[in-house]
């Protein structure tokens, strides 16, 4: 790359860092940015404008060019901004007309503390409102958030701060830059002039975009672009390095996991502060209400220490008091952040139910010790236990929430530890072997796989045959044939034969990788149905404190003034007592964070399971609008058939030779990417070979021109050539006769699509095509009938060969000789008529009808443009996998709604119950701890529900199957 592209990077924007040093154990990032300026006449100009601008705290470097009238200064962005330097430029009497457009950054965080939806939206609104954040989306299952910024703005440190202000925990995982970024463990590097050697060694390679040194970690972390450079060649430049009597090592050093890592910490976390809570918590249960019941063995609680204060008393205070505000501490430091940020949460009800449990505890504690006559009943144990119960559902959720990205994990796992790199000659004879770290191969590598391993990266075979099953990948259960040529994939198993591959595609840009990238991207999407959850998160937890209170009100009155029997009241309480305790109760039956989970985590599961099946649904978006499919629009060639056509018949219609004509022809098409072109260049190369002639070389071909949805023409030597259908014939008005109608019907009705060939005006042959069905094609139709969706096909082919197609595996309705606007114009006059439409294909041309339908279904084995247009991308190329998108899709979104129904159901159940609605008919009530324990529950099983997914099975293969045994 030149020196103007040495930012950009293959899959992410360019990050605007122009360099990466480190000072005195502190980071210092410099940015550099561009600006023309008017009014430059002279050398004294650009110098005043450089003295001025070097007064500027942060500015280390300012360049001015007279002739060009462009000043160009290197800044660090944690000290000034370019609206102060521009600022500045302006006050010293010039005028900046040429301002930049800074490109975007994008880095992901890791957020801490999130419990429930409001949560979330408190951080994604706090990061929304930060100086320089473009667009920010958090994902509260994934617990991640994802921030586009201006880094001329703010940077990563800034960020963090905001939402760290918002009263939750950040950490930086990763920025745009990481996408090819290696970690360096230094040794032989003491002292601070061998870093900086280190360091000016890096940022002199070729491809190095960053060098981050950490002294402490005797660590360095190397952004680069893997076309220039790649690892092994680091390594080697660190160690050439060497300085004096010093020798510098470097090796490969693999940070963990970050997202294994956290959860494992956070169930850790939870785990510990659960049992510190059992340990205080079971001896106030003890105390509370065990031993009281056993006479004479809890007698010993009620002697008396002063007046009315009992042993009990003291000792559930003394056990209560550290899990109140020790081990619960957590609580206060949520809903103290929620209150500051003007929400509420799951915290605030926690802190306001087990401080009123606690408090009104005290109070009967000090008033037992003041009066001689006072008999009240404490509630330590309620407070005690409900932190106990929310606790350990807290620490169930997190095992539950890690299960979600199972599948996402197992994708992961697929690419083998290490590579055998091997060294060739001229005759790929292997005279080196060395086995290394998968994370050190770079791009153009050679390396050997033996039977039985996986193949470490993308690649190309150079040597040697075999059979490579891609079953993980493309979900084609035959192992398949490679040869020199082949590609391979990274993660796939070589099953017999020793072959040689080169790299082609390393570290993010694998197609495994890509597919990771892909599914992360789409777990951290918000579902639009999650927009119910959000709203009723905003007004949940008031309206839960209202409840309490009036449930307070409505208990404590009525006893006040005797509206309700005496004995209602349970022995060792009065009025005030037991409405104290249906308003706690209120308070913690009701959970917010079941409601904000029901979404986001059976996306996360569906679109992990999906992946793992072969279908990348990007986000929640896609998969609630597959939910809502009533018709499904196919292309043919490629898509509804194999898309390898090949050339069945030949016909002449002049005196021309047979060969002659498929040379030109072939010639016509040899710049052509459409897969009928390629059928007649292989029939022409066979033609040739049975003529003798061994001459594999083309003639060129001038004026070349594509005719969309009908064909090609150009000059060939000195004849004009014509290569396509009747539209394009007569386009160019080349008479067809009788002959050739005749023929092309003949072949039409057989499902052929006929190609002719004009040569100077005149129609000199035709070849007839076919292109076979899939054959799961027919099944595929059948099973979208019996789901209640129509099909539709949209081909650019003749209507004839359409037609036949289409009746051979049940289309009833079909467009033909439609070019892509075409397509594109259908799918918006059925969108207008209220279907929700999908549209399944694979070519450029099928771009735009991807784009303008509802969910665009791109086929694996198509172009990388239909893929990108596409909201579902099947991996394996298989039309049955249509079925199981919308399938798949319809499952989850009937789950989210079930999860809804569960978490809304417990507390519109719960409420009622907690606020003592059955107490006066049936004498149930839900004592405090108890709603606490079914508070933590609902979460859980919220979470448990979405998990089912799992499960989840391809109902085509299923329908197979019960079919089987129907007849069986």
């Amino acid at each position: 790359m030149d020196g103007g592209e040495e930012l950009r990077l293959p899959l992410l924007k360019p990050t605007g860092t122009s360099g990466f040093g480190a000072a005195n154990g502190k980071d210092e990032r410099k940015h550099a940015v561009s600006f023309r300026i008017s009014g430059i006449e002279c050398a004294s100009c650009a110098g005043s404008i450089e003295s001025e601008v070097m007064k500027l705290n942060g500015v280390k470097s300012v360049t001015v060019s007279v002739l060009q009238g462009r000043a160009v200064v290197e800044y660090l962005p944690d000290l000034v901004n370019v609206q102060d330097i521009k600022k500045t430029i302006e006050d010293a009497g010039f005028s900046v007309t040429e301002f930049p457009d800074q490109d975007i950054e994008v880095c992901r965080l890791r957020i801490k503390g999130m419990a429930c939806t409001s949560c979330s939206e408190s951080v994604e609104r706090a990061l929304s409102m930060a100086d320089g954040v473009k667009r920010a989306v958090v994902g509260l299952a994934l617990e991640e958030a994802k921030i586009h910024f201006d880094p001329t703005a703010t940077d990563t440190n800034r960020i963090i701060e905001a939402v760290e202000d918002s009263g939750f925990g950040a950490e930086l995982i990763a920025t745009g830059s990481d996408v090819n970024k290696v970690h360096l463990k230094l040794e032989g590097v003491e002292h601070p002039e061998d870093f900086d050697t280190v360091e000016n060694a890096l940022e002199f390679v070729e491809g190095v975009n960053n060098v981050e040194v950490d002294f402490l970690g005797k660590m360095v972390v190397i952004t680069y672009d893997p076309d220039v450079t790649g690892p092994r060649s680091l390594i080697r430049c660190i160690e050439e390095s060497s300085r004096g009597p010093a020798h510098y090592h470097a090796s490969l050093y693999v940070p963990l996991g970050r997202r294994e890592s956290e959860q494992q910490k956070e169930m850790r976390m939870y785990r510990n502060q659960f049992l510190w809570s059992c340990l205080f918590s079971v001896p106030v249960f003890v105390f509370s209400m065990i031993l009281p019941m056993i006479h004479p063995y809890g007698n010993w609680l009620e002697h008396k220490i002063h007046n009315m204060l009992s042993i009990g008393m003291v000792l559930r205070w003394f056990f209560c008091t550290p899990v109140q505000f020790v081990v619960g501490k957590r609580f206060y430091v949520g809903a103290y952040h929620a209150l500051r940020r003007k929400s509420a949460n799951m915290e605030v009800l926690v802190v306001l139910g087990t401080n009123a449990a606690y408090f009104y505890s005290v109070y009967v504690m000090v008033k037992a010790w003041t009066s001689d006559k006072f008999e009240g009943q404490d509630f330590f144990e309620t407070s005690a236990m409900l932190i106990s119960f929310i606790l350990l559902g807290k620490f169930l959720e997190v095992m539950a929430k890690g299960k979600t990205s199972d599948a996402l994990a197992k994708l992961t796992d697929l690419a083998p530890e290490t590579a055998c790199l091997v060294m060739i000659d001229d005759e790929k004879n292997v005279f080196s072997e060395e086995e290394i770290s998968t994370q050190l191969i770079q791009r153009n590598d050679i390396f050997k796989i033996v039977p039985g391993s996986k193949v470490p990266v993308d690649g190309v075979v150079i040597s040697g045959q075999s059979h490579v099953n891609e079953s993980m990948i493309t979900g084609e259960a035959r192992p398949i044939s490679k040869k020199p040529g082949d590609k391979v994939i990274g993660g796939t198993v070589n099953e017999n034969g020793c072959i040689l591959v080169k790299a082609t595609h390393v570290g993010s840009e694998t197609a495994l990788s890509q597919i990771v990238q892909l599914v992360e991207a789409a777990q951290l999407a918000r579902a639009p149905v999650q927009k119910l959850a959000d709203s009723i998160s905003r007004f949940f937890v008031p309206m839960v404190v209202v409840a309490a209170f009036i449930t307070f009100l409505g208990w404590f009155i009525p006893g006040v003034f005797g509206l309700y029997p005496k004995q209602w009241i349970p022995k060792a309480m009065d009025g005030f007592e037991l409405a104290l305790q249906f308003g706690i109760s209120v308070l913690v039956v009701a959970c917010p964070c079941a409601l904000g989970l029901a979404t986001p985590t059976a996306v996360m599961v569906a679109t992990g399971k999906g992946a793992s099946q072969g279908v990348l649904i990007k986000g929640g978006d896609a998969l609630e609008k597959a939910y809502k499919v009533k018709a499904v629009i196919f292309d043919k060639t490629g898509t509804l058939t194999i898309g390898k056509p090949v050339v069945v018949s030949a016909v002449l219609f002049y005196s021309y030779p047979m060969e002659e004509l498929c040379d030109l022809a072939a010639a016509a098409e040899a710049n052509s990417e459409h897969p009928l072109a390629k059928a007649i260049m292989d029939y022409s190369k066979r033609i040739r070979q049975t003529f003798g002639s061994s001459a594999d070389h083309l003639q060129e071909v001038k004026d070349f021109e594509v005719h969309t949805g009908a064909g090609v023409t150009g000059k060939v030597g000195e004849r004009v050539v014509a290569v396509g259908n009747r539209k394009l014939m007569k386009t160019f008005n080349a008479t067809l006769g009788r002959k050739v109608e005749d023929y092309i019907s003949e072949n039409e009705r057989q499902a052929r699509t006929c190609v002719l060939v004009a040569i100077d005006g005149k129609v000199a042959g035709a070849f007839a095509v076919t292109d076979p069905v899939k054959p799961e094609a027919g099944r595929v139709i059948s099973f979208l009938h019996s789901m209640g969706i129509s099909s539709v096909m949209v081909t650019g082919d003749n209507l004839s060969t359409a037609t036949a197609i289409a009746k051979e595996i049940g289309i009833h309705k079909v467009f033909a000789e439609t070019d892509p606007a075409g397509k594109a114009k259908i799918i918006r006059e059925m969108q207008k008529e209220g279907i929700t439409v999908a549209m399944v294909g694979d070519g450029i041309n099928d771009s735009p009808a991807l784009a303008a339908a509802d969910v665009g279904l791109a086929i694996g084995a198509g172009t990388d443009v239909a893929i990108e247009a596409a909201d579902i991308v099947l991996i394996k190329s298989n039309l049955e996998d249509v079925i199981t998108a919308i399938h798949l899709s319809k499952k989850t979104i009937s789950r989210i709604w079930l999860n809804y129904v569960w978490a809304l159901g417990y507390n519109v159940l719960g409420m009622p119950v907690a606020a003592g609605v059955l107490f006066p008919f049936t004498g149930i009530r839900l004592p405090p701890w108890l709603a606490g324990a079914c508070m933590a529950a609902s979460s859980v099983s919220v979470v448990c529900s979405s998990l089912l997914l799992q499960s989840y099975r391809k109902p085509l293969n299923l329908h197979d199957q019960q079919a089987q045994n129907g007849h069986s």
